[in-house]
């Protein structure tokens, strides 16, 4: 469990409530991480929603030939700045994750557990939709990012 007041820092949590806030709070514990270290892997079930608070992570995409699994290769797709939230798909079926999440320093990221945050969006829809409006808004971001680099790509 995290402090209310730590959510209240961040503007991914500003459309919520204070009941709101202490609710996700219950759910969340702040973890650090060690250069390097993996996050979580693509196609792996989405267990937390993060936020980093301090650090640097970087989002991959890692394409493997599914006949030949020794034949991969893995696509930096942006960097996420403190503040910002990743592994959305805690929140958007079918819960699993699209993306490979490495730090790259030293971070402390929010770590909010994914069963219990279904669980709290099930029973009022008050949360629900103002967790998803901003999730939808950390999607497009980083549907914008990809697109630029996807052009750049080919320019």
């Amino acid at each position: 469990m995290v402090s209310p007041e730590l959510l209240r820092r961040y503007p991914f949590f500003s459309p919520l409530n204070g009941d709101h806030l202490k609710a996700v709070a219950m759910l969340a514990d702040e973890v650090w991480y060690e250069k390097d270290e993996t996050l979580f892997d693509a196609n792996q079930p989405a267990s937390a929603l993060y936020l980093l608070i301090e650090g640097c992570v970087d989002l991959h995409y890692v394409v493997k030939d599914e006949i030949h699994p020794e034949l991969w290769k893995d696509f930096f797709i942006s960097e996420i700045n403190p503040g910002e939230p990743f592994g959305i798909s805690a929140l958007i079926e079918p819960y699993v994750y699209t993306g490979t999440v490495r730090t790259t320093c030293a971070s402390r990221v929010l770590k909010i557990d994914a069963i219990g945050l279904r669980a709290l969006c099930e029973v009022d829809a008050k949360i629900a939709s103002l967790l998803m409006r901003q999730l939808a808004k950390a999607a497009m971001s980083r549907l914008y990012d990809t697109r630029v680099q996807l052009a750049a790509a080919r320019a």
